[in-house]
């Protein structure tokens, strides 16, 4: 795969191109990208998966700090790697960019310099400058610029349309299996092994304190979840809390999110670490002390092992 972030080198074969933020690379936008594969291959051209960095709400509303993103653009990356496409532009989204009209967008950018054969979009795509451009406007524009477009329906998994934002509210929610499901992969989440207090360590279960790589990637709901972890050692299982710790933390003043990895010994501060988000065990709680919260936790590794050990590692990513 060769990935451009601009086209000042762009050569393509009968490029055909699809165009989208691409959130996640969920089950939705992979059915759009196997057709672009699929005409593709039929047509002996090269398939293009054409998106933007950073992304568009982030330019378009930076008032906005709501917004979060299910994949970081190294993620975005590797997972369009592991799909198999030919090109992945990630296309500058400047503010001039934003102002550009769909025609223009159309005509200079896709036709003009990528010399774009045919265009494949989602049910419900929207492009160019205030989203006026729609797949109606695609077609009068690929009978004068000569070009095929080709619309797909939407997607339905357990009769739900899949969609980034319901795979936000879900993972927002702590319902990680419906997340996954959807994604067709674990949710993960990176970031660097900062030093804690450690608390955890004087309760028996030592935790890795995470601080995430980027500020706009999405962080699950708060609570304890069982999870997978991946470190230059290899992958192991654990057990994660996104919260405030309210039984050792009394000002409940800053969120953490630390780790347990089960069976672990290596030292790995200051090192990059991802995790797997498989299920949600209990939401976070205030218990009246250390011995209750200790017993708790044993109860915690107990659920999370019975769960991981379901699963196939192999699943893990893609």
């Amino acid at each position: 795969m060769q990935i451009h972030y601009n086209l000042d080198n762009f050569v393509a074969v009968n490029p055909v191109v699809t165009i989208g933020t691409f959130d996640g690379v969920h089950l939705g936008h992979r059915e759009v990208i196997s057709e672009l594969k699929r005409i593709s291959t039929l047509s002996g051209g090269d398939s293009v998966v054409f998106t933007f960095d950073p992304h568009p709400r982030i330019v378009i509303a930076p008032q906005e700090d709501s917004l979060r993103l299910l994949s970081t653009k190294k993620e975005k990356i590797n997972l369009m790697e592991k799909i198999g496409i030919d090109h992945l532009v990630i296309y500058p989204f400047t503010s001039e960019f934003s102002k550009l009209p769909y025609n223009e967008f159309v005509k200079n950018i896709l036709v003009r310099r990528m010399n774009m054969a045919s265009l494949v979009v989602g049910y419900d795509h929207r492009f160019g400058q205030g989203r006026k451009g729609d797949f109606n406007s695609l077609e009068i524009l690929s009978n004068e610029l000569n070009f095929k477009v080709e619309q797909l329906s939407e997607l339905l998994v357990d009769n739900k349309v899949v969609s980034s934002t319901k795979i936000r509210s879900a993972l927002e929610a702590g319902e990680i299996p419906k997340a996954n499901h959807f994604l067709g992969y674990r949710y993960p989440l990176s970031g660097k092994v900062i030093e804690g207090k450690q608390l955890g360590r004087k309760l028996g279960f030592p935790t890795a304190n995470i601080e995430t790589l980027d500020d706009h990637k999405l962080v699950p709901g708060d609570g304890v979840y069982a999870v997978f972890v991946q470190t230059k050692g290899g992958i192991f299982k654990g057990m994660l809390n996104i919260g405030i710790r309210p039984t050792v933390n009394y000002n409940a003043d800053h969120k953490s999110i630390e780790v347990h990895i089960f069976d672990f010994e290596s030292d790995i501060y200051n090192s990059e670490i991802t995790i797997y988000f498989v299920s949600k065990i209990r939401n976070e709680q205030k218990f009246d002390g250390i011995v209750e919260l200790h017993e708790q936790l044993v109860q915690d590794r107990i659920l999370a092992l019975s769960i991981l050990s379901s699963e196939i590692l192999e699943q893990l990513y893609i």
